[in-house]
């Protein structure tokens, strides 16, 4: 008979993810095999009964995302038609969150498109992490937890920025200016904005500065960070302005294309990352880059959820 015990399931984007959370909450991985046939068809095998058991299922949006998205689907409806009481995807990057509107004629919005095929799967309740754009919880009909690294960028900031207390919070474009303010609040810093104007998608033509980081650390927050073309200017246009030093700290790191030479090659001290989306191979060849464990905060969202308790304390407190 079951005991409705939590089983936390992986797929092939972020097991190293999956094991730190279940480390955390002292139990092991549940068993299941996801490999490719040879046509590249993804084929999933639940290793241990989960009849009315709560699932939970860790899978990221980064990497070979089509691929693991699929993975997610297979696994939510093969624990759906294993009679599982509850199944939970948690997705610390939620894949197509760029995706969210219809910015021009004939434009998909294709993270609605995701969340109809994640409920359709077969998935009671979704866990995600700073997403891109807080309306993405209105695209389901099923509860969305939308978790933010907001405590552990603030506890970053205390324990390892030198003289913090020096520091001003700098978003890089308008959409991130209500997570930046959020941060300067909780430090009781100073707040400054960047603009930026577009030629098109991932390319900046300028930018302004609005406010004064003269002498001053600056911070830039951002919930994510692709090519990092807007990180590389912004931290230039930051130093032209006076500032002293600059760090970036970001919730998904993804860092594709040219990413880490512009890095590299640009001011920013410290870029900060999450490790939503995993970085070993980046560590190895970008040594300003950093990673902020986030496994604590899913770990303890999937407690309460399981607990029935509420997960608005993981809003306001630092887990440590």
């Amino acid at each position: 008979m079951s005991d409705n015990a939590i089983k936390i399931f992986t797929g092939n984007s972020h097991p190293e993810l999956a094991k730190l959370v279940a480390k955390r909450m002292g139990i092991d991985l549940a068993q299941a095999a996801v490999t490719k046939y040879s046509n590249q068809e993804t084929s999933v095998t639940i290793g241990e009964s989960v009849r009315d058991e709560d699932v939970f299922i860790i899978q990221s949006g980064c990497g070979e995302i089509n691929d693991n998205l699929m993975e997610l689907l297979i696994m939510i409806n093969a624990c759906k038609t294993a009679s599982a009481r509850r199944i939970t995807a948690v997705i610390p990057c939620f894949p197509y969150a760029r995706q969210d509107k219809k910015d021009k004629s004939r434009a998909p919005i294709t993270a609605k498109l995701t969340a109809n095929m994640i409920t359709v799967a077969g998935a009671d309740h979704v866990i995600t992490m700073d997403l891109h754009a807080s309306q993405i919880q209105g695209f389901f009909n099923i509860p969305v937890d939308n978790l933010y690294c907001e405590p552990p960028m603030i506890k970053y900031i205390r324990t390892q920025i030198d003289n913090w207390t020096n520091a001003i919070i700098v978003s890089p474009d308008a959409g991130g200016a209500k997570r930046a303010t959020a941060i300067a609040d909780r430090l009781n810093l100073d707040f400054a904005l960047i603009h930026k104007e577009r030629k098109k998608a991932n390319e900046v033509s300028r930018m302004v500065l609005v406010g004064d980081v003269r002498d001053k650390i600056a911070i830039l927050v951002d919930d994510m960070a692709d090519t990092c073309g807007t990180l590389g200017l912004a931290a230039k246009t930051l130093v032209e302005n006076g500032a002293e030093k600059v760090y970036a700290i970001v919730a998904h790191g993804i860092l594709s294309g040219k990413a880490i030479q512009v890095i590299n090659d640009s001011v920013i001290e410290k870029l900060v990352v999450s490790n939503t989306i995993p970085h070993h191979d980046k560590m190895a060849i970008c040594p300003k880059l950093d990673v902020i464990d986030i496994s604590p905060t899913i770990a303890e969202a999937i407690r309460r959820t399981h607990n029935g308790e509420s997960v608005s304390y993981l809003f306001s407190n630092i887990i440590e």
